[in-house]
């Protein structure tokens, strides 16, 4: 395995595009995609100039946000997943969202690829001079939060999210 965080880029439009098809129009964490998603060329082409937007430290970030790296979770140039790197929390993101998001496509999971993933994003982390980060996932989405402990992922808590469309969520902090 070759795995990297790629920035979003046309050059790997048919891999984005099967991989984002995988998740069927829903919500893909990490993608900076809002549901419902679609995998064509207007859409990459939006992704990109929003990745560049949102990542650029030198102006404001928009809307209120937080300035934000997107990357995909790239093996030999296929991708296998999703992250969304925030520089820092706003609110939503310190109750909900926290610092990294990631989502790997179905047909890849199970095969190393989220801690892969979150192991590069933790390294982005140290560079960007974050000294620790949030992480949050669904407390019944045990595949995510092994992730998240096995990257050394303290839990904080675990919130009712109900008015965000989810059962309850964990909180975890990881020390850079």
């Amino acid at each position: 395995m070759t795995i990297e965080l790629t920035r979003p880029t046309t050059a790997l439009f048919d891999s984005w595009a099967a991989a984002v098809a995988e998740f069927g129009g829903e919500h893909i964490d990490g993608s900076g995609m809002t549901a419902p998603t679609s995998g064509d060329h207007e859409t990459l082409d939006a992704l990109i100039a929003k990745a560049e937007v949102i990542s650029d430290t030198s102006v404001p970030a928009p809307d209120g946000r937080v300035h934000n790296d997107l990357y995909w979770i790239t093996d030999a140039g296929e991708v296998v997943g999703f992250v969304s790197l925030r520089h820092e929390l706003n609110d939503w993101l310190r109750r909900f969202g926290g610092h990294i998001g990631y989502a790997v496509r179905p047909t890849r999971r199970r095969q190393g690829y989220a801690r892969a993933g979150l192991a590069l994003a933790l390294e982005r982390s140290r560079e960007l001079g974050l000294d620790q980060v949030m992480l949050t996932c669904d407390d019944d989405n045990a595949g995510s939060f092994r992730t998240i402990e096995g990257a050394g992922g303290e839990l904080e808590d675990v919130i009712d999210a109900a008015e965000q469309g989810h059962p309850s969520v964990r909180r975890y902090w990881i020390a850079l």
